[in-house]
């Protein structure tokens, strides 16, 4: 009797689409996957040509709609994931946009609108977008390059680690 019950179960899980013992991403596994992320059609950021990125899952480590969208995969599982700005780099924060006037930048005539900006405000450095100029004042753009962005991500999950 104990022998059909055990066949029962693997049978129903395999024909329900799961292996024994394979292991699918979940609180805790460590994660290896190769990612293309698109913005706006653009490629923004790819693990193409170079070494999968590895991450535990649950940790915060990328960002939550990601996170979220691979839990239940596994090896070789590839996944197309839009993410809402929401659930990746936030919305826009029009608080964060900041006006600073032109003559606290050393190279003020070389700067145009688009341009990286580093600096440091009290002890902690920040990187900013130019978002706009005019003869005193330089606008920055403290926000995140790609909040308010929607996220597109072609997916493949290289292996995946139970947790210890």
């Amino acid at each position: 009797m104990k022998k059909i019950f055990a066949f029962i179960i693997v049978a129903a899980a395999v024909v329900g689409g799961c292996k024994p013992g394979v292991p699918v991403v979940k609180q805790d596994s460590t994660v290896t996957m190769h990612y293309t992320l698109t913005v706006e059609g653009k490629v923004v950021d790819s693990s193409s040509g170079k070494e999968p990125l590895t991450y535990k899952q649950g940790s915060k480590q990328i960002i939550p709609g990601l996170e979220e969208a691979l839990v239940g995969l596994k090896a070789h599982d590839k996944k197309t994931v839009v993410v809402a700005p929401e659930k990746g780099y936030g919305t826009v924060n029009p608080a964060a946009l900041q006006k600073v006037p032109r003559k606290s930048f050393k190279d003020a005539k070389g700067m145009k609108v688009g341009d990286v900006v580093s600096g440091q405000a009290g002890d902690r450095p920040f990187q900013a977008v130019i978002a706009a100029l005019d003869k005193d004042m330089v606008t920055l753009d403290l926000n995140h390059p790609l909040a308010g962005k929607t996220l597109n991500f072609d997916i493949e999950i290289v292996d995946v680690r139970d947790p210890v």
